[in-house]
């Protein structure tokens, strides 16, 4: 087994599934669900992201992403999945592993939202649970990192649930809803995931 991943001329089509949830990347079809469950949660969401561009909800926005995204993924820099229950075929949120690092690093950083609706039910847990053997198998990465505001206490649990370790605290670290905010930094190896 070759100890760096070196990029293929076909990216990974990758579909975890477990705990009743299916990850995989957004498609098309996926904007009715995704734009009614991201407007809904808009409120909820707002405190923990970025500003949302004036058409992010739309039609075209969306489509963007979705080029955005392909163009990531064939290029190894970031793979989106869209965090689907698996019995109703219900969007519950999202997770993407962005930043992909290769060479010494082997590294990713993984960021997530969940729906209002589906909040304080154990899906984001469940998903980084099904997520990482794909990231620290099929993506051989050694490291998966996140960062998160240090007020929000579920995030934070979710990580420390799945074996993420507190790192640090960065200052100013990402500009989320118009204001630079410090950010707890969470790292997890794949020799502490493996056991």
């Amino acid at each position: 087994m070759a100890l760096f991943r070196l990029p293929t001329t076909t990216a990974p089509a990758l579909a975890p599934r477990g705990h009743g949830l299916l990850l995989r990347a957004p498609q098309m079809p996926d904007y009715p669900q995704w734009s009614e469950l991201r407007e809904i949660s808009r409120t909820f969401l707002t405190p923990w992201e970025p500003i949302w561009p004036s058409d992010d909800l739309t039609r075209s926005g969306f489509r963007r992403r979705l080029r955005r995204y392909a163009e990531d993924i064939a290029e190894d820099r970031a793979y989106p999945f869209l965090v689907i229950r698996e019995d109703d075929g219900a969007l519950v949120g999202g997770v993407t592993l962005a930043n992909v690092r290769r060479g010494i690093v082997q590294a990713g950083t993984l960021g997530y939202w969940i729906g209002q609706p589906h909040a304080g039910k154990g899906y984001m847990t469940a998903a980084l649970r099904v997520l990482l053997p794909t990231l620290f198998g099929e993506l051989n990465l050694h490291r998966v990192e996140a960062a998160c505001i240090p007020t929000n206490q579920s995030s934070i649990r979710v990580l420390e649930k799945c074996g993420f370790a507190r790192e640090g605290l960065a200052r100013r670290y990402l500009c989320i809803n118009g204001v630079w905010q410090d950010h707890c930094l969470y790292g997890l190896l794949d020799e502490d995931f493996r056991g």
